[in-house]
C-alpha cells in the first residue's frame, strides 16, 4: 500500500478478507484493528517451526512501509514498544517473532530487506532463527536440513528458501548457497573456521 490509509481502507474492507491486530504508521501511529484474543487474517497459508495455521496463533502487525525504504525510528519505536508488550501479556519467547517471509518464503516478502532485525535482536525483543550446523558445507540438503531445524516451512522450494532466510538473515546477499548461508543459520559459537 501506498499509504496507512490505503492500508486502513484494505485491512478494514471485508471484501479483501484481509485483516491484522495493529496498523504501525511510518510517523509512529498506532491504531488496534483486532482484539488480541479474536483470529486475524495476515498470514495466509505458510507455517512455522512445523506447525501450521499461522493465522490462529499470531498477532499480527502490519507496518506503513513499502519494504523498499528504510522503517522511520518513529514507527520502529513504537514497534518495540508494541512487542515488548504483546510478548509480556502472552509470554511470546524471543524466537517467536517472524515475519511474514519467515512462515511463507517465495509468497511472502515483508518486512522486506530494509527491516532493521538487527535493532529489534539487540534489544532482545527477537531473536534470529538459528540451528546447529552438522557440518561446514554449503550443500543445499545441509542448508534446507538446517533452515527447516530454525522453523521455516518444509515445503518451500530451495529458491525461496534461500531467499526468505537471505531476508532476515543476510539482507542484499545475491547468487548461489554458500556458506555465509548456512553459517547464518547457526549461533556463533556452533561452529569454527
Amino acid at each position: 500500500m501506498d499509504s496507512a490509509q490505503a492500508a486502513l481502507d484494505r485491512l478494514c474492507d471485508p471484501r479483501y478478507e484481509v485483516s491484522a491486530h495493529y496498523l504501525i504508521g511510518r510517523q509512529g501511529q498506532l491504531w488496534q484493528l483486532v482484539d488480541e484474543t479474536r483470529r486475524a487474517w495476515h498470514a495466509g497459508a505458510g507455517s512455522w517451526q512445523g506447525r501450521g495455521d499461522v493465522n490462529s496463533r499470531s498477532i499480527g502487525i502490519e507496518l506503513d512501509n513499502t519494504g523498499h525504504h528504510p522503517f522511520p525510528d518513529p514507527q520502529m519505536q513504537v514497534l518495540e514498544r508494541l512487542l515488548s508488550e504483546i510478548r509480556a501479556r502472552w509470554q511470546i519467547p524471543p524466537q517467536g517473532v517472524i515475519g511474514h517471509s519467515d512462515m511463507a518464503p517465495g509468497r511472502k516478502i515483508d518486512p522486506g530487506p530494509r527491516f532493521d532485525w538487527a535493532r529489534l535482536e539487540h534489544s532482545g525483543l527477537v531473536q534470529a532463527p538459528r540451528a546447529t550446523l552438522p557440518q561446514a558445507q554449503a550443500r543445499t540438503d545441509a542448508f534446507r536440513q538446517l533452515a527447516i531445524s530454525a522453523g521455516y516451512p518444509a515445503q518451500a522450494p530451495d529458491e525461496a528458501l534461500l531467499a526468505a532466510v537471505r531476508l532476515r538473515l543476510r539482507p542484499g546477499a545475491a547468487g548461489p548457497l554458500n556458506s555465509a548461508d548456512i553459517h547464518s543459520l547457526c549461533p556463533p559459537a556452533s561452529f569454527s573456521s
